[in-house]
């Protein structure tokens, strides 16, 4: 599998955007810990020029931007499982 590329879009430093974070993070080096992963996490209020380019209208959005197919989660980021399942890629074998 190639280079799995993921953008949170948060607006500041919330609880919300915080948990969105963690579980994240926890996925890439629990469930995905075979893969190479990048994260990118960019805070709309600091740079809303991205928000823009990317058509972010709620905050947390997760893009999934490789490998294809393309997906985009808004909203509840709490659940790996789902997040896994929702991004199309394999659990942890």
């Amino acid at each position: 599998m190639s280079k799995i590329v993921l953008h949170l879009y948060i607006a500041g430093q919330t609880p919300r955007a915080e948990r969105a974070i963690n579980t994240l993070r926890h996925m890439i080096e629990h469930d995905l810990a075979e893969y190479e992963c990048e994260l990118t996490i960019i805070d709309v209020l600091a740079d809303p020029q991205q928000a823009e380019n990317q058509k972010i209208l709620a905050t947390p959005t997760l893009i999934k931007s490789s490998p294809p197919p393309y997906r985009r989660v808004i909203g509840d980021l709490s659940s790996v499982a789902d997040l896994l399942n929702v991004l199309n890629l394999p659990p942890r074998a």
